[in-house]
């Protein structure tokens, strides 16, 4: 059979992430949303997204096909429902379809021609950005479970202070001596030929991820992902960094979302909370607004390609969309668009050409090379959000 994922209505609640990405390549937990359908599926997928993420993340359709929604995340009676599906058949979620088959013939889809399996069980749904960080305690259970199951973990060296140690596992090639390792509240999974030098204290759920590394002296407080080759200091709180990105020295980063290719200045701090605790609000891009998160804790979400300098400090709830730059004293507006260039004083338009001279150079610095795919997808996220810089 031939799954394709696609992004259903949660994409543009998903925003500055998925400017960049189709929703199944969000990273949460351990594994993107791709990963975990593949690694329950065990085969691959191809996506359904927007046409100009196409050449990037294509589609390859079958005579029949099984398309699932990429906003929810896989589990055991989930997958069962889905590799069942036969033709006419579609599986919701109240009023919500994730997962339906399709035949390569079929002009149009009507539900109302299906037969509706309602699926009852609990499940992950990632339907806003902020759920990347606040879900993620569960996503890394989850993810824990699939990739450790009947597997035995590498020794955990003797320099290690460790608690609850039947809750860590170490794969091959990863690195760690004289740390504080606590998995009582969540487990810690430590990925292949990942690091975490002298000295670090981690308190569980953490994914530290393929080639990922903690500082020394860290501080890491769970539910928290650092993806594949990303780099964290300091001290970091319930969030979720993306692959390839750095927030490398002291400065704390809380509730927060990062995408990839994204750096962080020395001592970059951001706020979680509201000096008068209230509810969090967040910049929409569907409303171009700020809406209410239900959340008294929530930081930074920052979109791919951006970057701060030193010492920046960003308010509770702050978006950045993609390829932005950041600098200077003071607060800037808790709404970066995307391509700008400044801070508190102002920001001016950061010009493509400056921005892929950057790009090309930070993934040449990790063997990557910035495709036409990439500045193709940039060119054209510069050009939908030319209306929200001001000059």
């Amino acid at each position: 059979m031939n799954y394709i994922l696609f992004d259903g209505p949660s994409r543009n609640s998903l925003l500055p992430f998925t400017f960049t990405r189709p929703v199944a390549d969000i990273r949460v937990g351990i594994l993107t949303i791709r990963e975990k359908w593949e690694a329950y599926l065990k085969t691959t997928t191809t996506t359904v997204t927007e046409d100009y993420l196409s050449d990037k993340f294509p589609m390859v359709e079958m005579d029949e096909n099984i398309m699932v929604n990429a906003s929810y995340l896989p589990n055991l009676q989930l997958v069962e429902m889905v590799k069942d599906l036969k033709e006419n058949q579609a599986i919701f979620k109240d009023d919500e379809v994730i997962a339906f088959f399709t035949k390569e013939a079929q002009d149009d889809i009507n539900f109302e021609n299906y037969d509706a399996i309602e699926f009852t069980q609990d499940i992950i749904k990632i339907e806003n950005t902020w759920d990347i960080f606040s879900k993620n305690g569960e996503a890394i259970q989850e993810d824990f479970n699939v990739i450790t199951k009947d597997r035995v973990s590498q020794p955990i060296p003797a320099s290690n202070n460790v608690i609850a140690p039947e809750n860590i596992f170490i794969e091959e090639g990863a690195k760690l001596e004289f740390t504080t390792l606590n998995a009582t509240n969540g487990p810690i999974y430590v990925g292949k030929n990942a690091e975490i030098m002298e000295g670090s204290i981690i308190r569980g759920p953490l994914a530290l991820c393929e080639s990922a590394g903690i500082k020394l002296g860290a501080k890491i407080y769970g539910p928290t992902t650092v993806g594949p080759h990303s780099k964290v200091g300091g001290e970091v709180n319930n969030s979720v960094i993306f692959g390839y990105s750095n927030k490398g020295h002291d400065g704390f980063l809380g509730n927060s979302v990062l995408g990839e290719w994204c750096n962080l200045g020395a001592d970059t701090n951001n706020s979680n909370l509201k000096n008068n605790y209230a509810e969090v609000r967040l910049w929409d891009y569907q409303t171009e607004g700020f809406a209410k998160t239900g959340l008294q804790f929530c930081g930074l979400m920052m979109g791919d390609h951006s970057k701060c300098g030193i010492n920046t400090m960003f308010n509770t709830g702050t978006v950045v969309g993609v390829s932005s730059n950041i600098f200077g004293s003071g607060f800037p507006r808790n709404f970066v668009p995307s391509f700008s260039w400044g801070g508190n004083s102002g920001f001016t338009t950061y010009l493509t050409k400056k921005a892929f001279e950057v790009a090309k150079v930070v993934m040449a610095r990790r063997k990557m090379e910035f495709s036409e795919q990439d500045q193709a997808i940039l060119e054209h996220v510069f050009e939908a959000t030319k209306k929200h810089r001001r000059n």
